[in-house]
């Protein structure tokens, strides 16, 4: 099948598939005679994969991996589940960040009047928060 039916099936723009291809996320898929990419069922399959990586917030190095994992049938699961504990990490990470900036974005939302004063504590708060990161690093 074509790009486009491929880009149908799978649920990724053409451009995405090239992209995957050029960044060696997906493998090439074979050549038609006439030069045009000629995708399979298991050449979809694998791009449906990478899309649900993708989803879950794997980055390409780790669509990579997963990729190589999931093609080799002598793969360790233990590998499999090393990656998505990284990436359970990772959004721990990520999640303590955000309910931090929530917490001090509430803080100054509350301090602040939101009336026809111009002093506001919002503007006060964020030059506050950018002196004491420029000081940390």
């Amino acid at each position: 099948m074509n790009i486009g039916e491929a880009s149908e099936k799978s649920g990724l723009p053409a451009k995405t598939i090239r992209y995957y291809e050029e960044a060696n996320v997906a493998p090439a898929p074979m050549r038609s005679a006439s030069g045009y990419r000629d995708y399979s069922e298991n050449d979809v399959h694998l791009l449906r994969f990478i899309h649900t990586a993708r989803r879950l917030g794997f980055s390409l190095e780790e669509c990579r991996e997963l990729v190589s994992l999931y093609t080799d049938p002598r793969r360790a699961s233990a590998d499999v589940k090393a990656i998505a504990e990284r990436k359970i990490a990772d959004i721990d990470r990520k999640l303590k960040n955000l309910k931090s900036m929530k917490r001090t974005l509430t803080t100054l939302i509350n301090k602040c009047h939101g009336d026809d004063r111009p002093d506001c504590p919002i503007l006060k708060g964020l030059t506050m928060e950018e002196e004491s990161t420029i000081h940390e690093n």
